[in-house]
């Protein structure tokens, strides 16, 4: 997609959702890293119900470490996956009290080197918490940018630098969100409501499959 359409693009989904933001809820950048860990192959819907209880009392990686993994596990069973993810939740919580002081790093380098902490992550905890231009490419993301055209690659992180090499640095985070709304309310996984999309005579997608039917 040329520049000028990626442009075009960014403005109409903000236009669309113009109150996109981040749907884990969360009061320190510690909450979002657990947040975000639990959220893999999760809602976050359901993540939400599942830290509104954890991080009650267990809201610090402090706190956490107070668990064993089968108790941790037990907490957060509903989010799937959930012996590894309390593995990774705890020894995290332990690096971040060893290595940092109990705070939660603000580079990405410092973050991935974080038990269970990859690049997606990251990106989210910097965006979110520490108001660092990030693009998280999650599974609506990875989707989303490929299918309409505005970037091309076989893994996140292809994606995840093409992203930003296309799309100016002041509105990596914001568009994040634009995305991942986008890819939840209309541009689905195994049906794409092309007929509704706002950005369909841009899409990549749209063009080459729909509009000639």
């Amino acid at each position: 997609m040329e520049k000028e359409n990626i442009d075009k693009v960014i403005k109409i989904l903000g236009e669309t959702y113009p109150n996109a933001e981040c749907e884990l809820n969360f009061k320190s950048p510690y909450e979002l890293l657990v947040a975000t860990i639990l959220s893999a192959q999760c809602t976050d819907k359901r993540v939400n119900v599942v830290t509104g209880e954890l991080f009650k009392k267990y809201n610090t990686p402090e706190k956490m470490v107070g668990l064993t993994e089968e108790e941790l596990g037990e907490k957060i069973r509903s989010c799937g996956f959930y012996k590894n993810k309390s593995k990774n939740i705890l020894e995290t919580s332990k690096s971040i009290i060893m290595e940092h002081s109990g705070e939660v790093p603000r580079t990405m380098e410092q973050l991935i080197n974080l038990p269970g902490v990859g690049r997606k992550t990251a990106n989210v905890v910097l965006s979110n918490a520490f108001s660092v231009p990030a693009i998280a490419v999650d599974t609506h993301v990875f989707r989303v940018s490929n299918r309409i055209g505005i970037a091309h690659g076989n893994t996140p992180e292809q994606v995840e630098q093409e992203l930003m090499a296309n799309i100016p640095k002041d509105m990596w985070s914001i568009t994040h969100h634009y995305l991942i709304w986008h890819g939840r309310n209309i541009c689905k996984a195994r049906k794409p409501d092309c007929e509704i999309c706002p950005i369909a005579p841009y899409c990549k997608y749209y063009l080459e499959n729909v509009s000639n039917i």
